[in-house]
């Protein structure tokens, strides 16, 4: 008997050493430009959703689990992040999947990919208007999220702020992909109607060495500006050679284009007449707690980079819902994600102590709503999230915000010219 008590003994010590040794985590598929043209994007992105869960895990996990990430990068290229989702998705079960940034790596995970599989998908930063469309069409289950406005609204918002800055004739040079093609169309539309004038349109493709030629193009017409919807590497060269080959360094920029590398890359010199417009922000607990802590834990990146602040409500997002789910199953999860940013729920922010709050609630079976770094979240049915347009300039080499535009305003505009 005193042989037997020994080794049942023995067997619950080693029993517990291995669960020690192996704890309870859920694990979320991330997809990241991490190389690339979107490389910068990419990389904040993914160090955002690692310090969102590190801070749901230091406050208790979620469904007593730690959250941790398995991060693919998809070199800014549809076909690799197809082939990385495929992987978390097919072989790693992951029930959710966070990312792409750019909708040109995005939109292909999730219709290849994540929509007909039913996992979730919330991309921190891709705003292209097919996203909409297809939630529409009813072609991505209702499982596709994003944290960032579409570029049919953002479109419409560059517009009228170029001409408010006094851009009359304007040339374009854009990306040749999904996003560049809907911003670009959405712009001309408001841009025309509102009374200017676009002297050139000049599309370009990715990764080359020179772009003078496009540069050359576009200075057709004699325009006294030039929108450049592009990414920072890429941005930076065509800037150059527009600068270089006589073009009036008077520019508008995109989002993505907010950028300290951009800047450095041009120099500042050249860039004090530089405009842009980006997915507006209301700042809340969660912005200034996230501005103060980001860039020590990401390990110099600026919380100012375009993906940052709506990578970290990404995974704060999907964090809480799996916590609030009825189970880890991926409609659970889905369905869990409209509990967590409930309008009439116990406001959350970022953080430990707050999402410590948060978990608290969720265990209790009270709604809560998560105010996060870019503000209030909610979603619409396709998974589309509504706010402001930050409008911005760059002065003395840094992004300076010169106002706001508020969806209704958009709206309006939108209505006005039958857009």
């Amino acid at each position: 008997m005193k042989t037997l008590l020994m080794l049942a003994a023995a067997g619950l010590a080693l029993s517990a050493g291995a669960a020690a040794a192996d704890p309870c985590k859920i694990t979320v598929g991330v997809v990241m430009e991490l190389t690339g043209p979107a490389g910068e994007y990419g990389q904040a992105g993914a160090k955002s959703v690692e310090m969102a869960f590190r801070d749901i895990n230091d406050a208790g996990g979620a469904r007593g689990c730690t959250l941790v990430t398995d991060t693919r990068d998809s070199q800014s290229t549809g076909s690799v992040a197809v082939d990385a989702a495929t992987q978390l998705v097919q072989v790693g079960k992951v029930p959710v999947l966070i990312g792409g940034i750019i909708s040109s790596v995005t939109i292909p995970i999730l219709t290849s990919v994540t929509a007909p599989a039913k996992v979730v998908q919330v991309s921190p930063a891709s705003s292209s208007p097919t996203l909409t469309a297809l939630g529409r069409a009813g072609k991505t289950n209702g499982i596709f999220f994003r944290t960032i406005t579409s570029d049919a609204l953002q479109g419409t918002a560059a517009a009228k702020y170029a001409l408010d800055r006094g851009f009359k004739k304007i040339a374009i040079i854009h990306v040749n992909n999904d996003f560049g093609v809907n911003m670009v169309a959405e712009f001309k539309k408001a841009y025309e109607a509102l009374g200017g004038e676009i002297t050139k349109t000049v599309p370009y493709n990715e990764n080359q060495a020179s772009y003078q030629s496009e540069a050359t193009a576009a200075m057709d017409g004699d325009p006294d500006g030039l929108y450049l919807v592009s990414t920072p590497v890429d941005g930076a060269t065509i800037a150059r050679a527009w600068i270089s080959g006589g073009g009036v360094a008077k520019f508008l920029l995109n989002d993505g284009m907010n950028s300290p590398d951009f800047i450095q890359s041009v120099g500042a010199k050249y860039l004090d007449e530089a405009y842009g417009t980006s997915s507006g922000t209301s700042p809340t607990a969660s912005t200034e707690y996230f501005n103060a802590n980001y860039k020590a834990f990401s390990g110099g990146i600026e919380p100012s980079n375009p993906a940052a602040d709506r990578a970290y409500d990404a995974g704060a997002i999907v964090g809480l819902a799996i916590a609030a789910a009825a189970s880890t199953e991926p409609l659970a999860i889905r369905d869990a994600i409209y509990k967590v940013v409930d309008p009439s729920g116990t406001p959350v922010h970022a953080g430990k102590a707050e999402f410590a709050k948060a978990l608290d609630l969720i265990k209790q079976g009270k709604p809560i709503r998560y105010e996060g770094v870019i503000g209030p979240v909610a979603f619409d049915k396709v998974g589309d999230i509504i706010g402001p347009f930050r409008l911005w300039k760059i002065t003395d080499g840094k992004v300076v915000t010169t106002g706001e535009m508020s969806t209704d305003e958009v709206n309006a505009i939108k209505a006005k010219i039958g857009g």
